[in-house]
């Protein structure tokens, strides 16, 4: 096919970034479903050096620093989209204005209850010159955490004791939509990132229990904040912890930072999230009998582009295509993936289908069968490894053309009501 009728998305992201067209025929009905922000125009150097200058609701790192011997660095990891590399110069440049040395700082992978990265991975994330000159962990939920008290929702503390060790402590990620907190950054890189596995199975799934049997705090959903017990809760974990500062990024499309900000974590999160709401969002399509979801910020979660762009179909039920071009798969996941054909994780349940999907196309190029063991149903799974592998199925179904809606990224969209 060789047509206009082309949408652009990207792909592989920490594996080459690059761009692949969506084509359909002429005749089809096209609608490319484009966030607010999705070419936001990637922030400069005296952006990121105005974040660090003017903190919110704390003192300038580089006097926080002052007098310490024991910093660490938490960042998040591949599943989250943040450029983790731009940032951490300009907070070295920070600690050592402060007058701490290179030997006083370490870096701890917030995994939360994904599987542990690799050095190859670190430098991807954090760049290889950080790797070479600092040494950098990954976090282990099982052990070596300190247990530090309960929440008021009774979720049991404990948190990595390395990171409770240390007199100053600072997060790396970056503020976009989640589908049970309302927004990813801020506090939840504490919880779930550095947390025990006690500590995050409490808070997903005994805490928002609670709050729906209570009707209070039982809100959640991407974008979602007002009345969210879940945040509360990792919230108020995120303030037993001590954590210093949280640097969060604000990203378009193409995963680059377009917004940063710099201070206390919650109060720097409430400020981010104000730009959040408009840059992330999203207008629904009408109508559409098709829709074509992209997985790329959040790689290894295309769970997220599922749970987000799903609702999007009519309520008499359409086609769902899942996009999930990347050489890792779905991430290892502790607490909700399989471990086995008959085992799992505490809180894994065996994925259903939605009434509204007729038909599931799973479109990944790097296929790997065990990753839909908390997508959908295997058995209602049309693989493809091509896109005119799609099309031919499509073209197929809807041969006098239909009306299709394309999410370039679902893992960092929401949707307008």
């Amino acid at each position: 096919m060789s047509n206009n009728n082309t949408v652009v998305v990207p792909q592989l992201a920490w594996s080459g970034d690059i761009e692949a067209e969506l084509t359909f025929p002429d005749s089809w009905d096209v609608i490319p479903c484009l966030m607010k922000g999705h070419d936001s125009p990637r922030l400069s150097d005296e952006g990121f050096r105005m974040a660090f200058d003017n903190p919110i609701g704390t003192r300038p790192i580089h006097e926080l620093a002052r007098g310490k011997k024991n910093v660490v660095i938490t960042f998040d990891d591949l599943s989250r989209p943040t450029r983790a590399s731009e940032i951490v110069p300009f907070i070295l440049e920070e600690l050592l204005a402060g007058g701490m040395d290179e030997s006083d700082i370490q870096f701890i992978c917030a995994l939360g209850c994904h599987g542990a990265l690799t050095a190859a991975d670190f430098r991807k994330k954090l760049g290889a010159d950080v790797v070479a000159r600092f040494n950098v962990y990954n976090h282990n939920p099982y052990e070596n955490c300190t247990y530090i008290g309960k929440t008021r929702r009774g979720t049991p503390v404990s948190i990595n004791t390395e990171f409770m060790n240390a007199d100053l402590k600072i997060g790396i990620g970056s503020i976009v939509p989640h589908s049970m907190s309302g927004f990813g950054g801020g506090a939840k890189i504490v919880s779930p990132g550095v947390a025990s596995i006690e500590t995050i199975d409490y808070n997903h799934a005994i805490v928002p229990q609670k709050a729906r049997d209570s009707g209070v705090g039982d809100k959640s959903g991407f974008g979602v904040m007002e009345d969210n017990g879940l945040l509360s809760d990792i919230q108020e974990t995120c303030q037993m912890s001590g954590l210093h500062v949280k640097v969060d990024a604000i990203l378009n499309i193409h995963r680059d930072t377009v917004a940063l900000y710099v201070g206390e974590p919650l109060a720097e999160f409430h400020e981010g999230v104000k730009q959040a709401r408009e840059h992330y969002l999203t207008p629904r399509p009408q109508d559409a009998e098709v829709i074509v979801a992209n997985a790329n910020a959040k790689v290894n979660e295309c769970l997220i582009a599922l749970l987000s762009a799903q609702p999007l179909l009519p309520d008499e039920g359409g086609t769902f295509v899942l996009i999930s071009n990347n050489p890792y798969g779905e991430v290892p996941h502790y607490l909700r993936r399989s471990f086995g054909d008959h085992i799992g994780g505490r809180e894994y349940q065996r994925p259903t289908l939605s009434p509204k999907v007729k038909k599931f196309i799973f479109l990944m190029p790097y296929m790997d069968k065990a990753s839909i063991d908390w997508l959908i149903p295997g058995e209602a799974v049309a693989w493809a490894r091509t896109w005119d592998e799609v099309m031919t199925m499509l073209m197929a179904d809807h041969p006098n053309g239909c009306r299709v809606g394309v999410v370039p990224d679902g893992t960092i969209q929401y949707f307008s009501p």
